[in-house]
């Protein structure tokens, strides 16, 4: 396969951020779209369109060759940005897809002085602002890097950008636009998804795992109404007790083991073998940056462990409550029901389905001292683990991030979930997937302080670049006789 002089992508992805990207990025951290869940006024207010739109025309204006750039919205459902840019004439018909997604966490949280979830601020390399780096930078990451192919004169075949926005929720819609856009889409041989993490900065890092969802609402009641609790305390059964002993079924407290059928998985050789790679190189930096108080120790006797149990081992984790009354206003009151919001990390191989059932099963039997126990499950999202890559796209891989980064790539679990890459790999089995993204250390995904390392975004750009000419040159040469 003869490789395309690529050396004018990194300067020309460069000015793209700088004198173009960047401003757009930051009018779109300006829009408060949060995500359906957080934002049950989507609808009315418009914030989602408002994002989509922005990010269309942003699209529409790029120097690209049969570009076209559309707002698809189906009925009762978030809209998404889908952008078709048309192969360099000449070129095989292999089709690529690039994902991303418009909407945003709620700002979850004070951020420090100075800071603003919804004001961009720059500071050095950093741009901070909600939706930065998870996940607006991935429409401009993608379109600049055809650009950036088409400026240098090297081929590409056609891409898809696809942007929903309903990521933060779960991907409720997504499922709903494949459908709807299975034929406009085609065949799909490549599909490389932005909204990943890596470890550090410094190469370009490859999501071989990702764990899945199973959320669920579990509440317990005991009376109608609450009552004082020196007339009831010691008699009626405490709602919150209860809870207590349910939990237990769910969780060894003392190990953090999870005790839900179907949880407990074998991590794969080759998964073991990455985990301990990394972890010799990378030590603790490799599972993450948290802000722990003084005297917290990290669960996990070493590196290895630790990033093992980060990516293939399931995890609880109470997310929310309900029936607590804020404690300037609480009482001598024994509450008649108390209802938590559970978030299940399930191990990638897991049927997360199967998950949910036995959850519910665990929950619902034999409710101690009588109490009416009810669950509800929201989201049952299983995960995924990579297939092993071919030569042609491992090659390339490597040569995008020597030649971006100038280290050689890694790759490793994620903790998270990205209902995206699941969904797309059991439509498209014959595609490739190569799962990236610039949530590295101190970017706070999901908290206050979000920022995007430009830097990273900008190498990244030149990567997805770099894959994108790969796969033209392959197709080229799997096409002669």
């Amino acid at each position: 396969m003869n490789k395309a002089d690529l050396s004018g992508v990194a300067p020309f992805v460069e000015n793209h951020w700088e004198a173009d990207a960047l401003t757009t990025l930051s009018e779109f951290v300006a829009i408060p779209c949060l995500s359906p869940d957080f934002d049950h006024e989507w609808v009315s207010n418009g914030r989602i369109d408002q994002a989509a739109e922005l990010l269309r025309s942003w699209a529409a204006r790029r120097q690209l060759a049969g570009c076209s750039a559309e707002v698809v919205r189906l009925p009762g459902r978030t809209p998404c940005v889908l952008v078709d840019v048309a192969a360099t004439p000449g070129e095989p018909p292999e089709t690529a897809l690039v994902y991303g997604h418009l909407d945003k966490q709620p700002p979850l949280g004070a951020w420090r002085e100075g800071f603003e979830p919804f004001r961009a601020v720059r500071v050095g390399d950093l741009l901070y602002g909600r939706g930065t780096s998870d996940d607006g930078y991935a429409l401009f990451a993608a379109l600049g890097a055809l650009e950036a192919l088409e400026a240098a004169g090297v081929p590409h075949g056609r891409v898809l950008v696809l942007i929903e926005a309903a990521e933060e929720s779960g991907s409720t819609d997504l499922e709903a636009y494949l459908d709807a856009l299975a034929g406009r889409i085609g065949p799909l041989a490549l599909v490389v998804s932005l909204d990943s993490g890596c470890a550090t900065y410094d190469r370009l890092w490859i999501t071989t795992s990702l764990r899945g969802t199973v959320n669920a609402i579990l509440q317990v009641r005991v009376m109608t109404e609450g009552i004082h609790s020196g007339m009831a305390g010691g008699v009626v059964p405490s709602s919150f007790r209860v809870m207590r002993q349910l939990l237990d079924r769910l969780e060894d407290a003392t190990s953090s083991r999870v005790l839900v059928p179907g949880c407990d998985v074998e991590i794969p050789p080759r998964r073991l073998h990455e985990i301990e790679e990394v972890a010799a190189e990378f030590g603790d930096g490799a599972v993450g940056q948290f802000p722990l108080l003084p005297g917290v120790e990290l669960e996990g006797d070493d590196a290895p462990t630790r990033l093992g149990r980060l990516t293939w081992r399931a995890a609880l984790e109470v997310t929310g409550a309900a029936g607590f009354p804020a404690i300037e206003a609480a009482g001598n009151v024994l509450r008649p029901s108390s209802t938590l919001k559970l978030s299940l990390r399930t191990p990638p191989t897991a049927d997360a389905l199967a998950v949910a059932e036995a959850l519910r099963a665990a929950l619902t039997s034999d409710p101690p001292s009588g109490a009416d126990v009810s669950v509800r499950i929201e989201q049952a999202s299983s995960g995924w683990d990579a297939p092993e890559l071919p030569a042609w796209l491992t090659t390339a891989i490597g040569d995008a991030s020597r030649g971006c980064f100038g280290k050689a790539p890694r790759s490793f679990g994620l903790g998270g979930s990205i209902p995206f890459v699941t969904s797309l790999a059991h439509r498209y089995p014959a595609a490739q997937f190569v799962t990236t993204g610039v949530l590295g250390p101190g970017s706070n995904a999901h908290v206050p302080d979000e920022c995007l390392h430009i830097p990273a975004a900008k190498a990244v750009t030149s990567c997805t670049a770099h894959l994108l000419a790969a796969l033209a040159a392959h197709g080229r040469g799997a096409a002669r006789p």
